[in-house]
């Protein structure tokens, strides 16, 4: 390795550790000044809204039901909880409001406490799932005791009476009743929520122009730390309109006609899907706020007020479970779930690839029907790239011997290029003809590295949110789990700026990928397909040396299963580059031998010297 090689290589890593310690030192403060004081303006438009919503709440009072149907010893102030189990989830109740404290995916572990992945995080005593809240989501969530019955083994219904105030404070009483359905084999349970008025003034419920808000759980599992950056927490709805929204958490509220809405994490979500969608307001609430150490991704939902002396009962069917297309898919037909739901589209929470989510779909069969031979999916990580590796050879050979025509072009491009530089046109038609002529396609030479980018871009997203990956072992004591980083070695200590680059953990494929990645640069520079000029020699030491090196700051916490495909392809690509180089040197060899070019004369003199 030359001297020059060596500062290149030196520098970039002393650019690179430097703009980490920029950021952490002078970017991150600045954003946190700034995030802090959007936060007090948010702080103080909270409190107004609360005040207004405090003042509207005071003309109502609750008491405890009495009707026949659900009468029960229950003392007013007595606190309990109830729990309902299937197969998929278990879940607790508390008959505080009536709202679930707990709730597990039986089939889904967290690492972290050995117990079903838990989707009603971060609970406190005035905040809970699926809790209630008289007007708009600014307003107190309900905190009296209700009446409880449990109905059977899978449903369980909550019930209260309370009184409001109309403008001339005169009192309305009326029912408020909340059943929860589950089933077994179904991430989906029923939500129905029952106001009927309580005497014959026909007042309905009205509070500021919303009769009660609905919430999901103020955060969703598993832990959420959001200094993981391949962590996230995102508000998705569906319009009525079919069009996806998908946003960056944030504490700010949203004008959405939706189908459903929820908080989706990297591998679960919570989905709120109303049967009569209009019914709901269009402002949706997103927060984010911060309660003590923990960070809230909750989504509130209002419907709009109830008007009238009639009985309303309004349904909705809730998601909590896997952000997996197998399950998600399972309620857009009737036959395939036995709640008969159709059309429900939740696979829309899945987070796809955009314009290339064909290639993901395609990817994620032939990676999943591999599994099915192997029943590993770090082995078929390896097979799979294997298969892409085989599929693009002929594309990079045809590009390297494509790029040996382009070297002996040169010379006639120069002069094409001086002989009508003023001319564009003609530059272009005289360019194409050149290339016609030797029967070059200069796209050959890009297409083979944008396939490669479209299947690195597809596969990132593949690796990174695939359902199946989660806790899917490969090499026990190293790579546990393929959706996220290796670990050989991890610690406790907070150390600055290393542990916001590691997560406290020592990985080795990064490096593995490095030094293969390097590797594969130094046979492709052997092979001589980057040319001699300053330029280009400048171009292989950045592909060589400084990308590679760029690309482990950047990609040290990725996947494993992303990195596994990285090393495995840079592998095989070191063989493939052999075999291209041995192609190109006998091209070489070709296009080096003399040309005779013989004209009339030579021959007529050549004839003249044989006869004499």
């Amino acid at each position: 390795m030359d001297k020059n090689t060596i500062w290149a290589i030196l520098l970039s890593s002393v650019v690179v550790i430097a703009s980490t310690i920029i950021e952490f030192t002078v970017v991150m403060p600045r954003q946190q000044a700034k995030m802090q004081a959007q936060a007090i303006e948010a702080q103080a438009e909270a409190a107004e809204k609360a005040a207004i919503a405090e003042e509207q709440s005071k003309a109502i009072t609750a008491t405890l039901s009495t009707s026949d149907e659900i009468s029960n010893s229950l003392n007013e102030n007595e606190v309990k909880e109830y729990t309902i189990t299937t197969d998929k989830v278990k879940v607790v109740f508390t008959n505080k409001g009536g709202d679930i404290v707990s709730y597990q995916l039986l089939e889904h572990l967290d690492k972290d406490t050995g117990l079903g992945v838990e989707m009603v995080d971060n609970v406190t005593e005035y905040n809970r799932a699926f809790a209630l809240s008289f007007g708009n989501a600014e307003t107190s969530v309900l905190n009296e005791v209700f009446t409880a019955k449990q109905i059977d083994d899978n449903s369980i219904g909550f019930y209260r009476t309370y009184s409001i105030k109309d403008d001339l404070g005169n009192p309305h009483k009326f029912y408020l009743a909340k059943l929860y359905t589950f089933k077994p084999g179904e991430y989906v349970f029923k939500l129905d929520i029952t106001v009927r008025p309580e005497d014959d003034t026909g007042y309905g419920l009205n509070v500021g122009g919303a009769s009660y808000t609905i919430r999901t759980s103020p955060q969703i599992g598993p832990h959420y730390n959001k200094k993981n950056r391949y962590d996230v927490r995102q508000y998705l709805a569906l319009g009525t309109n079919n069009k996806k929204v998908k946003k960056a958490f944030g504490d700010k509220y949203y004008s959405t006609q939706y189908q459903w809405a929820g908080v989706a994490g990297k591998y679960f979500t919570m989905l709120i899907k109303p049967v009569s969608p209009l019914t709901m307001s269009d402002s949706v609430k997103c927060s984010a706020s911060k309660v003590g150490e923990n960070e809230n991704s909750q989504v509130m939902l209002t419907r709009s007020a109830i008007t009238g002396g009639n009985t309303i009962t309004d349904e909705y069917y809730v998601y909590v479970g896997p952000r997996s297309e197998n399950e998600l898919i399972k309620y857009n037909s009737n036959d395939k779930n036995t709640w008969g739901l159709v059309n429900a589209k939740f696979n829309n929470a899945l987070d796809s690839s955009g314009i290339f989510f064909p290639i993901e779909v395609a990817l994620k069969w032939a990676i999943g029907f591999i599994n099915k031979l192997v029943h590993n999916w770090g082995v078929s990580i390896i097979i799979l790239t294997i298969i892409l590796k085989f599929l693009l050879f002929p594309l990079n050979k045809k590009q390297a011997v494509g790029s040996i025509k382009m070297q002996e072009l040169q010379p006639q491009m120069q002069a094409i290029q001086d002989k009508y530089k003023n001319d564009q046109q003609k530059l272009a038609e005289e360019t194409q003809k050149l290339y016609k002529k030797i029967g070059y396609n200069p796209m050959t030479g890009c297409l083979p590295m944008i396939l490669q980018m479209i299947i690195l871009i597809t596969l990132y997203r593949v690796f990174n949110n695939y359902f199946d990956f989660r806790g899917a072992s490969f090499i026990p004591g190293w790579i546990d789990d393929l959706s996220v980083g290796d670990s050989i070695w991890s610690w406790e200590k907070k150390i600055p700026v290393i542990t916001g680059f590691t997560m406290n953990n020592l990985r080795i494929l990064p490096f593995v990928y490095v030094g293969t990645q390097i590797l594969n640069g130094k046979i492709t520079q052997y092979g001589g397909t980057t040319g001699n000029s300053a330029q280009q020699k400048q171009m292989t030491l950045m592909m060589t040396y400084i990308m590679p090196i760029m690309f482990f700051f950047m990609f040290y916490n990725v996947p494993s299963g992303l990195l596994i495909y990285w090393v495995v392809s840079n592998i095989f690509q070191v063989g493939q580059q052999i075999v291209i180089n041995k192609v190109m040197k006998k091209e070489r060899s070709k296009s080096e031998k003399p040309v005779v070019v013989k004209n009339k004369a030579s021959e007529t003199k050549a004839k003249k010297s044989k006869r004499n």
